[in-house]
């Protein structure tokens, strides 16, 4: 028994060295100009972004094994860095994980199947898409945020001043801090939750057709606010002040309408599900 233990601590050993010895770092560099575009498409592996000093976009690259290879491409201010996957390549193989130093000015476009997908300290435009993978987005601001996933979950904190657009298919949504003209959040059936102030004057659009929606707001917000669910339940804990004239009709735990704080101040917020329940919370001044 101890025999076949150690042989097999050292098969494990050995597997593991191979491993280590198959991944591969690779470093590149590019002098860009101001408002850059940066693209990156990755197969399979994660894309992190990182704003970097002065003009520089360095790329970071960890090769999981020889069966992928890391093209890129500059053409004066648009950099495209890809993945190509050689013959052979599987999920594992054909992993690459990005780390990114860019420009907080500069656009990005990331594009993974896996992810995860990472960006942070930014005000440049970004568009980041995957299919499972996981979309974090934290710290942004000025400029415009577009994602698009199919069941990877996607979170977005302290984005600030941004045009907002997030689709999804089924996986969740959370929003903290994030405001802007505005934000839109549409899913099929993952659920939605929004965790801030909606601003003082942006638009606010959550839309799931049978996820749930949470939205929990501060004592000082200002908003006017619709919600309804054609199937699901609806329920505010935040005192409202009633329309005087609705679009639609108003029936208790189905939708309701009406201003919460300053009207003269107000964002738009729209809370739609057909199925799916719609919940809209205060958050006490204690717990912010």
């Amino acid at each position: 028994m101890r025999g076949r233990t150690v042989r097999l601590l050292m098969i494990i050993g050995v597997m593991a060295v191979g491993m280590l010895a198959a991944q591969t770092h690779k470093e590149y560099r590019f002098n860009v100009g101001p408002k850059a575009r940066v693209s990156v498409n990755n197969p399979y592996g994660g894309i992190s972004v990182r704003p970097s000093s002065g003009n520089v976009v360095v790329v970071d690259a960890l090769l999981h094994s020889d069966k992928v290879e890391v093209d890129n491409t500059q053409t004066g201010n648009h950099l495209e860095v890809q993945s190509h996957l050689l013959a052979g390549a599987d999920p594992e193989s054909g992993r690459v994980d990005y780390e990114l130093s860019v420009p907080a000015d500069a656009s990005i476009t990331l594009h993974s199947s896996t992810g995860p997908l990472h960006a942070e300290k930014l005000h440049g435009d970004m568009t980041l898409e995957g299919a499972a993978a996981a979309v974090d987005i934290r710290e942004v601001s000025d400029s415009h945020v577009h994602v698009k996933t199919l069941n990877g979950p996607v979170m977005l904190k302290n984005v600030q001043n941004e045009s907002v657009e997030v689709d999804s298919l089924s996986g969740p949504v959370t929003l903290e801090q994030v405001t802007g003209p505005l934000v839109q959040v549409i899913s099929t059936s993952g659920g939605i939750t929004y965790a801030g102030d909606f601003g003082s004057s942006g638009e606010y659009r959550l839309t799931s057709h049978s996820g749930d929606i949470e939205a929990i707001v501060p004592e000082t917000t200002s908003a006017d606010v619709s919600a309804r669910s054609v199937r699901g339940e609806v329920h505010d804990d935040v005192p409202l002040q009633p329309k005087a004239h609705t679009w639609f009709p108003t029936e208790q735990g189905k939708a309701f309408m009406g201003t919460m704080g300053r009207a003269s101040m107000s964002s738009t917020v729209v809370l739609r599900s057909f199925s799916g329940k719609i919940h809209l919370s205060k958050r006490s001044a204690k717990s912010q």
